[in-house]
């Protein structure tokens, strides 16, 4: 996988003529993406083939790919400006057989710089042994990147608890049973970029809203972080799921908690009054999400009780 990326990423350079520049040639790009997709199926977006374009800039010597680090360790290195501190950490990584959380935790505290400026290396060196534990199989086939290349279907009982999986199935059916204009588009839809990993509960298309409608559920109460990432997943499909004549992107936020189920609706900036208000007739309201949210979180909470008995 890590030798098809990178020769992906020299075919694009090659056809953009050797340019350099991120935003060089991008509708060749989301040419190759369309074609590639249909060819081979998943992992060929527009984000990914730009991960690989980078990633051939980045390493340009293929002979020096080291086949014990995964693409993920890979996009994590490619972060790194530096080249020397690139080379440390790709070669400390290999050495000490770091998992990609602990590549990301060295790289995001500057353990190169630190080490480099303090007199007692020994010491510094010493305080990343056993703060986590290393790789293991598990962690590689849980790649989204190794699915997707290997043509296989994610398990998304790997990210969510039981009880998640439950509320989140019953509102995909409640939903879809409005008949106000929803048609499903993807449970747990996942997208990434500076090697991190984001997931979606469940994606709508509103057909007579002409949008995405994005629907999170957080079980415990609502934080700002949640809002934040609603509308950084709002921003995203926005700026790179949109197709001609869509109507931006519509966040929801369900809070489920015992005490208090709290709905959070993230509307685009600068949003028209028209839309807004066809978006309120036709989008489930406040009420009904809180009442089959509720409903069925009391009949999940009665069925564990009766197996408890």
């Amino acid at each position: 996988m890590i030798e098809a990326y990178w020769n992906i990423g020299k075919k694009i350079i090659e056809k953009q003529g050797g340019k350099d520049k991120a935003e060089y040639g991008l509708g060749l790009i989301k040419e190759l993406s369309t074609q590639m997709t249909k060819d081979f199926g998943k992992g060929f977006t527009v984000t990914n083939l730009k991960y690989m374009r980078q990633f051939y800039l980045t390493f340009p010597n293929g002979h020096a790919l080291r086949g014990e680090l995964s693409w993920t360790h890979y996009r994590s290195l490619m972060r790194v400006e530096n080249e020397k501190a690139r080379n440390f950490y790709l070669e400390e990584a290999i050495k000490s057989a770091w998992s990609t959380r602990q590549l990301d935790r060295q790289i995001n505290s500057f353990f190169y710089e630190r080490l480099l400026s303090s007199k007692n290396k020994e010491e510094v060196s010493q305080t990343i042994i056993n703060l986590e534990k290393g790789a293991t199989p598990g962690d590689i086939i849980r790649d989204p990147y190794v699915l997707e290349f290997l043509g296989l279907v994610p398990n998304t009982d790997f990210y969510e608890s039981d009880l998640e999986q439950a509320l989140i199935t019953h509102l995909q059916k409640f939903i879809l049973e409005l008949g106000r204009g929803f048609s499903f588009v993807a449970r747990q839809q996942r997208f990434s970029f500076d090697g991190r990993h984001f997931r979606i509960d469940l994606v709508f298309y509103n057909y007579i809203l002409k949008c995405f409608v994005l629907i999170d559920l957080k079980i415990g109460d609502l934080t700002h972080q949640d809002l934040g990432q609603m509308q950084m997943y709002v921003h995203y499909y926005e700026r790179e799921m949109m197709n001609e004549g869509d109507n931006p992107p519509i966040g929801i936020i369900l809070c489920a908690d015992k005490s208090d189920s709290v709905v959070k609706y993230t509307l685009p900036q600068d949003e028209k009054q028209i839309f807004a208000s066809k978006y309120k007739l036709y989008l489930p309201s406040e009420e009904e999400l809180l009442n089959e949210l509720n409903k069925e979180y009391l009949s999940i909470e009665n069925y564990i009780d009766e197996q408890k008995k």
